[in-house]
């Protein structure tokens, strides 16, 4: 009894430790977080992409408690001849839909991005036109990635 009151007193007292779920992808982008943001939409845009909404906490911090925190936001994008693709291997699979990007303002006020490679996230379904497909995705947001890293 007392053995196991310890084992449970010493798994209650460990520190809980975060993870990055596999796939997990942090890019440095050395761009002004403003001026990555407002070059982000035109980017997703120009690689046949739609943007289905964009996220910012920190406006709704601001609006609400007017409070200042560094710069985030949340684009949210996806395809049509993706999505039904995507449906047709596997209509569990759209939860996984739209593709998201979280920016985040660093300490020197530049821009970085993390997301989950498209290749991680569908792949974990094991389906071959599911895999093959975030295999393409990877590419396209590699792509938006540079395109917005570049404008200006």
């Amino acid at each position: 009894m007392r053995a196991l009151l310890l084992v449970l007193l010493l798994a209650l007292a460990s520190p809980a430790v975060a993870e990055t779920p596999g796939g997990t992808v942090t890019v440095d982008t050395h761009r002004p977080f403003a001026a990555y943001i407002d070059a982000l939409p035109k980017a997703i845009g120009d690689n046949g992409f739609n943007i289905v909404g964009i996220s910012c906490a920190t406006c709704a911090i601001r609006n609400a408690f007017n409070e200042a925190v560094p710069g985030n936001r949340v684009f949210l994008f996806f395809r049509p001849d993706y999505a039904r693709r995507m449906l047709r291997a596997s209509t569990a699979a759209g939860i996984e839909a739209p593709i998201r990007l979280y920016v985040t303002e660093t300490e020197d006020g530049t821009a970085r991005v993390t997301y989950r490679r498209p290749s991680q996230v569908f792949g974990a379904y094991g389906i071959d036109d599911l895999t093959a497909m975030g295999r393409e995705l990877d590419v396209h947001v590699a792509t938006i990635l540079k395109t917005a890293g570049e404008a200006g």
